[in-house]
């Protein structure tokens, strides 16, 4: 699986705890293996972000991704469940 990133996604990478900043990439490098592994919750979404998809990252913290094909996906934010889906 080949992974892009939005410029609004890594742009904040840097502040990030390092242990949140250590998740994001186990996680990352999973989905790249494994996209559908019981442990990223990989979920299609609906309203404002239908046609992306979701993974769990740790607790609340999610990242959002758009599929590109069957071998490719863009992921365009992360953030806690309250900041992406305002809940």
């Amino acid at each position: 699986m080949i992974l892009y990133f939005s410029t609004r996604f890594t742009k904040k990478q840097a502040k990030l705890p390092r242990p949140l900043q250590a998740k994001l990439r186990e996680r990352l490098y999973l989905f790249a293996d494994q996209p559908f592994a019981p442990i990223l919750d990989n979920h299609p979404l609906h309203g404002k972000y239908v046609g992306y998809r979701s993974i769990d990252i740790a607790g609340n913290y999610r990242a959002i991704y758009e599929p590109i094909g069957d071998d490719a996906a863009h992921f365009i934010i992360r953030g806690t469940h309250p900041e992406l889906y305002g809940t």
